[in-house]
């Protein structure tokens, strides 16, 4: 099964993700010592210790629009905030990234999970547990047309009414 690196390094147009939680892997080493107060760690600007940045500028070079929108409820939780803290790396390296107060999403139809949806013809949503977890089946694959199109919309939907990262600022 082709990992997520995979699918990314074979799109040749957009690779887009909606993320709509508030929590993700709680357990992660970095957001652990980032709550116990380590900022700016020299690894998370350096493509070289943190891959996601070669593979986002790699990506970009070959010509493919990377973006990622997130819906937050604020307050914004303390992995939001992480996040946030993470994201200026990412859009340096090419990302283009916002940020939608979940309160103006009411009136979206959003798919049930998180997902990366690859040149708008694959969908990949993430599982998570209730508590942030990845979950043992945390990823499912799908080509199906209306399935694929119910996602692009959603993206778009939220993309045109979301802020920009550098216009965010967290509540």
């Amino acid at each position: 099964m082709p990992t997520l690196e995979d699918r990314l390094r074979n799109c040749t147009r957009s690779a887009v993700h909606l993320e709509m939680r508030d929590e993700y892997m709680p357990s992660d080493p970095r957001f652990t010592a980032w709550r116990n107060g380590a900022r700016n760690d020299p690894a998370d600007s350096d493509p070289e210790r943190r891959p996601w940045l070669r593979l986002v500028a790699d990506l970009v070079a070959q010509g493919v629009e990377v973006r990622r929108a997130r819906i937050v409820s604020e307050p914004v939780s303390d992995y939001i905030r992480f996040e946030h803290h993470l994201t200026v790396p990412t859009v340096r390296a090419g990302e283009q990234v916002r940020w939608l107060p979940r309160r103006r999403a009411s009136g979206l139809a959003l798919p049930g999970n998180d997902f990366w949806l690859f040149d708008g013809t694959s969908v990949v949503f993430h599982h998570f547990a209730g508590d942030g977890e990845l979950a043992p089946d945390d990823e499912e694959f799908t080509d199906d047309p209306v399935v694929v199109k119910l996602c692009s919309d959603a993206f778009e939907s939220v993309w045109r009414q979301a802020v920009p990262h550098a216009d965010y600022t967290l509540a």
